[in-house]
């Protein structure tokens, strides 16, 4: 907010002059009168070179890194800590920010500090930020405000995003890693096809002599990627801006999640992951209070998958018809069977919440288990393909060598 220069008397005519922020001088003005001083002047204060809420100036480079999720679990990690201490709200709040390694999650440190002392609840001031705490993190914290154990409500907000933030990982370098692999294969491929395999064809051409079945079927291949080779990366090209211009419209998206969900081990991992992040989600705002009803909702924006995210909207609509929880998942194939069925049991011995932290952990094991094995089979596979294609290469060349050595004897 601005700064600006003000000169003003008090109720006892004692000479008042200072800086203060504010959002224009007319509401700076406002807040003088309602002290009871007289508003002698207002006028904006020059630029300074340091600012006063311990942030650096806005030239900083360090403006430019975002607030990631780990900036704002921390940020939870200290208030939650404090606030069992027994540190005022606000003054927690300025020290998160202080603490904070980051100028942008300092920032909003420092606006929800600002909100609270104009009169907000935190939970509201937390909905002015959705890019940074989302809708799961403000219930939590409003479930917090309600109960009277914010530093609890923290807490589980900091495990939430902890546990979010390492499943997308794990989910994302399962998948990444494969498709390096693959784009490295393809690299030698290339570099095969465009130089080496060239220069083979110009000394081999040279001899004269003729060419076995399968180094001149190498050598046809080669010229054939050299004359369609641009063709090719255009139609990749295009392929991959359709796909990504499906995804934009909602059905799209939903039709290709469906189908990555289908895959025979990726989507073992993305159902496994949208399994543990759903039971995972739904317990924990369960244990925190939160109706059912609305615990579905939050989860269903919690999921990145939009199959399954519908599938958890029909739910909710069974739900809010009289139909139990697991007679609702039962129809969703994007799920695990054992969550079904450990919803069934809970729901009958009414530990929804501890039953769902079980499944969530459950299945949170086996995503690393599936990970781990997903690497360890695409590395060999991947290793297979690109020495076959190396071998297949080097083989060719040899039976031309030995086909010349053979003519000219």
């Amino acid at each position: 907010m601005p700064v600006f220069h003000y000169r003003a008397r008090t109720a006892l005519g004692q000479p008042q002059d200072g800086e203060a922020e504010a959002e224009s001088a007319t509401r700076l003005a406002e807040q003088l009168r309602a002290s009871g001083w007289v508003v002698l002047g207002i006028k904006a204060a020059r630029a300074r070179a340091a600012r006063t809420d311990g942030l650096p100036p806005q030239w900083n480079p360090a403006w430019l890194v975002p607030a990631t999720s780990l900036d704002i679990e921390l940020g939870f990690r200290q208030l939650a800590s404090m606030l069992r201490s027994g540190v005022s709200l606000l003054a927690a709040l300025k020290t998160a920010a202080l603490q904070s390694g980051c100028p942008r999650a300092a920032a909003i440190w420092l606006a929800l500090e600002d909100s609270i002392r104009r009169g907000a609840n935190l939970s509201d001031a937390m909905a002015g930020h959705p890019r940074a705490f989302g809708d799961y993190v403000t219930q939590l914290i409003r479930v917090g405000e309600h109960s009277g154990e914010m530093d609890t409500s923290m807490a589980r907000a900091a495990d939430h995003l902890e546990l979010h933030r390492d499943v997308r990982m794990m989910v994302v370098n399962a998948l990444l890693y494969p498709l390096i692999a693959i784009a490295m294969a393809a690299g030698v491929g290339a570099y095969l096809v465009a130089v080496v395999i060239p220069k083979i064809a110009t000394f081999l051409e040279s001899s004269g002599a003729k060419l076995p079945a399968l180094t001149q079927s190498l050598l046809d291949f080669s010229a054939w990627i050299r004359l369609n080779g641009f063709t090719l990366l255009a139609a990749s090209a295009g392929c991959t801006l359709a796909w990504l211009a499906v995804r934009r419209h909602p059905l799209g998206r939903e039709a290709q999640d469906f189908l990555l969900l289908r895959l025979p081990v990726a989507g073992r991992i993305l159902r496994l992951s949208q399994t543990a992040i759903f039971a995972r989600g739904l317990g924990l705002l369960i244990d925190s209070g939160v109706t059912l009803l609305d615990a579905l909702g939050i989860v269903e924006k919690l999921l990145s998958n939009r199959r399954a995210a519908r599938r958890v909207g029909e739910a909710r609509l069974s739900v809010m018809r009289g139909e139990p929880l697991a007679a609702a998942l039962e129809r969703s194939r994007e799920f695990f069977p054992l969550l079904v069925r450990m919803t069934a049991v809970a729901e009958t011995t009414g530990t929804l919440g501890p039953t769902l932290e079980e499944v969530a952990r459950f299945h949170e094991k086996l995503l690393v288990i599936s990970i781990k094995r997903f690497s360890v089979m695409i590395e060999p596979a991947v290793i297979i393909v690109t020495g076959a294609i190396v071998g297949f290469v080097y083989i060719a060349f040899f039976m031309a060598l030995f086909s010349m050595v053979s003519s000219v004897r």
